[in-house]
């Protein structure tokens, strides 16, 4: 990963932070950017970066393409393990992923950044 691309990840988690930290407080983003002393255009940008990370990281995962690196996370609701089969188990202490032959078991106090750049190496070598 180069200087550029840690910064711009950074940069993206930094404002995803911000972006939630807006949808917790219940004001509007106007409201919420008066009060932080954000300007609303820098606000706005930054929700199109993260939206568009997303929508790349979930483009990746379906082995397609679009242009931008996935960064950040967001909130999975899982349905009952059964649902999901024997590739993914889970539970209080740990979560273990398998797919395209590579099986990922991570314990509660795995770092979340690590897991984060773990799970993209794997998407594209998938």
């Amino acid at each position: 990963m180069t200087t550029r691309e840690i910064a711009v990840e950074y940069r993206l988690t930094h404002w995803a932070k911000i972006i939630q930290d807006r949808n917790d407080s219940g004001l509007s983003i106007r409201a919420y950017c008066k009060d932080a002393n954000i300007q609303e255009s820098n606000y706005y940008y930054w929700l199109r970066r993260l939206r568009e990370a997303a929508t790349e990281g979930m483009a990746q995962l379906q082995g397609k393409t679009m242009g931008l690196a996935p960064a950040g996370f967001a909130e999975v609701k899982l349905p009952a393990v059964s649902a999901l089969g024997p590739a993914f188990t889970a539970n209080q202490n740990h979560v273990c992923i398998e797919a395209a032959g590579v099986r990922i078991t991570a314990d509660s106090g795995y770092p979340i950044g690590n897991l984060a750049t773990l799970l993209r190496e794997v998407a594209r070598s998938c």
